[in-house]
């Protein structure tokens, strides 16, 4: 045990990582800028996540981070309107349509949620998962009365009128 700890350390890492970037340059995908000091020394053809976002101070980074603000207003917007539903949600068609919207506010949190991770944007993402979060609280709202979890029953339909 204590040779195979004595071979490990007098190996030459550096001579060695060089010899492996020489074999991945010669791969047909690989990076024209592996070998050199500081450079990355995964082929890009091989990268798990290839990054495709704009440079930081580009135009288009500018309005991709804009429409992602947008995207998480339109998402709060909801989110709040739900508060003020202006219908009863008691049961029937109108506790289906509310159903649409807590939906609605989950996914639109999921969907400014990937925007946000994709941008780096921190406090968007936050607020993406407050959406996430209202509208699964929404849901649960709805949902645990009508199936005999809360101390009251609801019905998913209306009773008939005698």
């Amino acid at each position: 045990m204590a040779g195979k700890d004595k071979e490990i350390k007098d190996r030459d890492w550096d001579r060695e990582m060089r010899e492996v970037d020489k074999l991945l340059a010669k791969l047909p995908d690989a990076d024209p800028s592996l070998g050199r000091a500081g450079a990355p020394t995964v082929p890009r053809a091989f990268s798990p996540h290839p990054v495709a976002t704009p440079p930081p101070g580009s135009p288009a980074a500018a309005g991709a981070r804009l429409t992602t603000w947008i995207r998480v207003g339109l998402g709060l917007a909801l989110g709040i309107g739900m508060l003020v539903w202006p219908y009863s949600h008691v049961c029937g068609l109108k506790l289906m349509f509310y159903m649409i919207g807590a939906g609605t506010v989950t996914i639109a949190g999921v969907w400014t949620g990937i925007s946000s991770w994709k941008r780096r944007m921190g406090l968007a993402h936050l607020l993406s998962l407050g959406l996430v979060i209202w509208g699964l609280v929404l849901a649960v709202g709805i949902v645990l009365p009508r199936v005999g979890y809360a101390s009251h029953a609801a019905a998913w339909f209306c009773p008939e009128p005698k």
